[in-house]
């Protein structure tokens, strides 16, 4: 049987924050931090990670505004767009790279884990999960509709695991500029890949949002496992 339940993990620069965490009916896996997007670790990300857990890994969703407003969470309407993108403009994001460190600690030291970990992130947290990569400490990352990481491409010289892109072709947060650079950056490293969705938004996999593709969701997800099972 699938089980989740909120877990603690210490924070470096002292305290604590929380963390969803949800294991596999096999009780064991290869692992994956899971990120959010503005909106917190809400029913979407929590669904996320039981549908990953369901896949047969060990995923750990950490609260990255646990400092500004602890176990938020948002939906999708104006104001909680509003809400979310106050939250992002307060976010240390060292901080929060460095809570991203420790959490994949943690879920490296943690019982059920069999195999590697990786870092997979959904808009903000597309970004975080490009720069934990920078950072190291993961075999892995995946970063969906990761807005912003085109203007920190000179760290990308950081990054030693694979990478997986995924952009939306109509993302009104990310243009056709910032891909083609990302692509370009990339270009040398035979184990990253970018992938971008014709005629989609930003958001495109989120089931709660109305720019929710269906097709695109289901092929990303798709070429996700792929990556995994072949660098995990």
């Amino acid at each position: 049987m699938q089980s989740h339940r909120w877990i603690r993990v210490d924070s470096p620069g002292g305290g604590t924050f929380e963390a969803y965490l949800s294991l596999p009916p096999a009780g064991r896996g290869p692992g994956i931090v899971l990120v959010q997007e503005i909106f917190g670790v809400n029913a979407h990300i929590r669904g996320v990670a039981d549908q990953y857990a369901m896949d047969g890994f060990v995923v750990i969703a950490p609260d990255i505004f646990w400092r500004q407003s602890p176990r938020v969470e948002l939906g999708y309407d104006d104001l909680s767009v509003a809400q979310g993108r106050t939250l992002k403009a307060g976010l240390d994001f060292s901080s929060a790279v460095a809570d991203l460190s420790a959490t994949a600690t943690a879920l490296s030291r943690r019982p059920e884990l069999e195999g590697k970990v990786a870092v997979l992130g959904y808009c903000m947290g597309g970004l975080l999960a490009y720069l934990l990569a920078t950072h190291g400490g993961v075999d892995a990352a995946v970063c969906y509709y990761g807005a912003g990481i085109d203007s920190r491409l000179e760290q990308s010289s950081g990054i030693k695991c694979p990478m997986l892109f995924h952009f939306g072709e109509k993302d009104d947060l990310i243009p056709a500029s910032a891909i083609r650079s990302v692509s370009k950056a990339f270009a040398h490293q035979a184990d990253a890949w970018v992938q971008t969705y014709p005629g989609v938004d930003h958001g495109f996999n989120c089931w709660s949002r109305s720019a929710y593709d269906q097709q695109a969701a289901a092929l990303a997800r798709g070429r996700t496992l792929e990556f995994l099972s072949i660098y995990l």
